[in-house]
């Protein structure tokens, strides 16, 4: 059983919900399937793990800026394999 990041709701309006995540190492989001489409606004460098419904697992390399967008339907556990905290910021449209 891994630590669970911590999700931290900065808005959520009728347009938009901001949360920012971090996870201490190890720390894991817990299996979810995104309700609406995202974007993902690294603010530390690293890699996280994706666990894939599949069981098939993919590291994703993410640098502090580097934007990224994923549609609805996504369904993952996101892993912190680093040797140090990382965090990003999630934009949910509604």
């Amino acid at each position: 059983m891994r630590e669970k990041a911590k999700p931290t709701v900065q808005i959520d309006d009728g347009k938009v919900k901001v949360t920012r995540w971090d996870f201490s190492p190890g720390a894991e989001t817990g299996w979810h399937r995104h309700e609406m489409d995202y974007v993902v606004v690294p603010l530390t460098d690293g890699t996280l793990t994706a666990e894939m419904p599949d069981g098939s697992i993919v590291e994703n390399k993410l640098t502090v800026g580097a934007s990224y967008v994923r549609p609805v339907g996504v369904e993952h556990n996101i892993i912190n394999n680093n040797d140090g905290p990382y965090s990003f910021i999630e934009v949910e449209l509604k």
